[in-house]
């Protein structure tokens, strides 16, 4: 397929952003059902374009989700399976020198190469986790022009860092080190709100990074351009400014503070954090589309919004008090649909029917296809992703359906959704559990006695859905 069907005033392709959440649930937005938390820009891209019901992350933890959106490969045939440090380089917990995950291997084809190849100017900014600087994986040999953020995932776990990356040099910010796992001491004050604002420092790593994607939007040459912009919010730590943390009522909290006793840092007002965080998020979302708007971008650019997985369970979150996943089961790090089912949002002024929504089963394993849909290519070699760019211009008769979706993580879970159907297990050796999402879409009654037929089938698919990896073998 041409892309004379879709281009756009400028002529040409239209420039694409995809902004990536981290750990941010299904019922997180206000256009999810969320009551608590403010999302008004997000929310107005909702009402502008096109929400999903039904669409996956890649995986349940944060790298494989990373790698399976760059190089459309769903986690059974994906270079990264799982959240992996390499414990080989030394002590990475705690020599603050080793910095970056299991690296990309240098022979993936990602998204960013391809559009590379059809005249995108390409850019990542946020969380990479997949490789350190100048290793195989860095972002600016993987396909993206400009990368700024935090090449790993370890240092992201604070949203105060020393520096961050800007291309291959650090980015020094102006905050002292310390360790993103601390618990408040003994003989310290809990009930004082000052024992806490050690955790708390000058430079907030996210402004500058949404300060970073802006002016890459700016630098727009007349040419297209892809932005990958994966923020780190709403992962821990529990950290964000004054300014943002006022939005929220004290009473939240009346149980009292985090104390940094179930992972990562202390934090006075846990609650009202949380949602301070993804607020703030919001926020910069806003700061994009005001920017796409104020360069004449608007009407040229596909936005499209999701998260990595569900949200965390520790680390102070209280995932009942807002409902986080909506009702869905499980969270992060298991494949219920509360680890796995998150929110998309994609707005085209113009091209995708404002206010709609989608229950078409997708997964972020389609962006890549998607993203070469919108450059003028079918194409048609990816194993397992489908371009769902059909969908997204109203065409749902020229969708392409997928015969199943897979999942596995933590070299144990896996999953399979076919249809209404989904069967899962914990470990490989465990009976399969099987639901119809249908009729019981919060995963509470296991159907597998009912149809030892579906059983047999859902085994020889999680059998044949993977290929054999050398890193990230299923554990008996």
């Amino acid at each position: 397929m041409g892309c004379s069907g879709f281009e756009s005033e400028r002529t040409g392709p239209p420039n694409i952003i995809y902004i990536l959440a981290d750990d941010l649930g299904y019922g997180e937005l206000g256009s999810y059902g969320q009551t608590k938390i403010k999302t008004p820009n997000l929310d107005r891209l909702a009402s502008e374009g096109m929400r999903f019901t039904s669409h996956y992350s890649g995986s349940a933890v944060c790298a494989p989700t990373r790698c399976i959106l760059l190089t459309g490969k769903h986690s059974g045939h994906a270079a990264i399976r799982d959240n992996d440090e390499m414990t080989a380089r030394g002590d990475v917990w705690n020599d603050p020198t080793l910095e970056g995950q299991r690296p990309l291997p240098a022979d993936e084809e990602t998204v960013g190469e391809l559009l590379q190849e059809r005249g995108y100017q390409t850019g990542f900014v946020g969380k990479w986790g997949l490789g350190w600087t100048q290793s195989e994986g860095d972002p600016t040999t993987q396909g993206f022009d400009f990368f700024f953020g935090y090449t790993c995932q370890r240092e992201a776990h604070n949203y105060y860092p020393t520096h961050l990356w800007k291309n291959q040099e650090k980015y020094p910010l102006q905050n002292s080190s310390f360790s993103a796992h601390q618990k408040v001491g003994p003989g310290q004050d809990i009930s004082n709100p000052d024992t806490y604002k050690q955790w708390s420092q000058k430079d907030y790593a996210p402004d500058f990074m949404v300060e970073e994607a802006l002016s890459f939007i700016r630098q727009e040459k007349g040419g297209p351009f892809c932005l990958v912009y994966a923020t780190p919010i709403p992962h821990l730590a529990l950290q964000v400014p004054e300014d943002s943390l006022a939005e929220y009522p004290e009473e939240w909290d009346q149980k009292g503070p985090y104390l940094g006793d179930k992972g990562y840092l202390p934090h006075f007002r846990p609650r009202a954090a949380y949602a301070a965080m993804i607020s703030r998020m919001d926020e910069n979302v806003g700061k994009i589309l005001a920017e796409l708007k104020r360069n004449g971008l608007e009407k040229n650019t596909v936005v499209i919004f999701s998260s990595d997985n569900g949200p965390s369970w520790v680390g102070g979150v209280d995932r009942d008090f807002f409902n986080s996943c909506a009702g869905l089961r499980g969270r992060k790090a298991q494949l219920f649909e509360g680890g796995i089912r998150v929110p998309m949002l994609a707005r085209w002024p113009g091209k995708i029917p404002a206010g709609t929504q989608s229950d078409h089963l997708s997964a972020q394993w389609d962006f890549p296809a998607t993203a070469l849909a919108l450059s003028g290519v079918e194409r048609s070699q990816y194993k397992d992703g489908l371009s769902f760019l059909p969908t997204l211009l109203g065409n749902s008769k020229d969708q392409k359906q997928h015969d199943f979706l897979y999942w596995e993580t933590g070299r144990k879970w896996q999953a399979i959704r076919k249809g209404d159907w989904k069967a899962l297990r914990a470990k490989p050796n465990a009976p399969l559990q099987l639901f119809n999402l249908s009729s019981d879409p919060y995963e509470t009654s296991d159907l597998a006695l009912h149809h030892p037929e579906l059983i047999e089938e859902f085994k020889n698919l999680m059998s044949t859905a993977r290929t054999p990896s050398v890193h990230f073998s299923l554990i008996q």
